[in-house]
């Protein structure tokens, strides 16, 4: 539990400061469209910093249900493919790098699944 309280903390830490930085570290540097891309990073890291925090509160009420702490991780490497790929996409402008994003998108879709299996067969 305390791990993914921490985690979510230093992802919603980080989410906040790289939104500060894509506004006004960012802009005019980079063309608007990679902005935007910057900015959709920054959204999905801090929805799934949040994530992390349901984990953690989860992993409070069900502290063996291996599930959530496997979901947790998944939503790590999640933010990691996600979030990370966008923000290197958008410095670098590398368009290859869109390919890696997806991969980011299916470890999200995976953990809230995980989230939702959980929640049915203890609930």
């Amino acid at each position: 539990m305390k791990t993914f309280l921490l985690l979510g903390a230093i992802a919603s830490f980080l989410a906040v400061a790289l939104g500060a930085f894509g506004a006004h570290g960012l802009e005019g540097k980079i063309p608007d469209r990679y902005l935007e891309i910057w900015k959709t990073a920054v959204h999905y890291q801090m929805f799934h910093a949040v994530g992390l925090f349901v984990v953690a509160l989860l992993l409070a009420k069900w502290p063996n249900v291996g599930t959530l702490t496997t979901a947790g991780w998944i939503m790590v490497v999640g933010i990691v493919l996600f979030s990370g790929s966008l923000y290197v996409l958008s410095v670098t402008q590398i368009k290859p790098l869109g390919a890696i994003t997806p991969f980011g998108g299916v470890a999200f879709l995976i953990a809230w699944a995980m989230i939702a299996y959980v929640a049915m067969k203890h609930l």
